[in-house]
């Protein structure tokens, strides 16, 4: 059970990262025109991304404005989430593990 929920935290975690991430690459296809939102699958899917990245963004964003036009709020999430997976894996995984087997 210990290890079940392990794999689940990290799971959640790595899909948050990747989302974080095809989120970041999709604004700025559409800040450069690649694509547009005129195509419905990629509306979706870029209406998708912000519903599920916008909380994960918002206090940062609250703290870190935007420098020069250029939002570095994800990758300060980026860091946060990789900074809570390391400390997840070495200090809950191992007592979670232990006692739930």
């Amino acid at each position: 059970m210990g290890t079940a929920i392990v794999w689940l935290v990290n799971t959640v975690l790595g899909l948050m990262t990747w989302a974080i991430i095809i989120s970041a690459i999709m604004s700025w296809l559409f800040a450069f025109d690649v694509i547009n939102y005129r195509n419905r699958f990629v509306s979706q899917l870029a209406m998708f991304l912000d519903a599920i990245t916008a909380p994960i963004l918002a206090p940062f964003r609250k703290i870190i404005p935007p420098l020069g036009g250029l939002d570095i709020t994800p990758i300060v999430a980026l860091l946060a989430i990789h900074f809570l997976r390391i400390l997840f894996n070495e200090m809950s995984a191992p007592f979670l593990i232990m006692t739930l087997g």
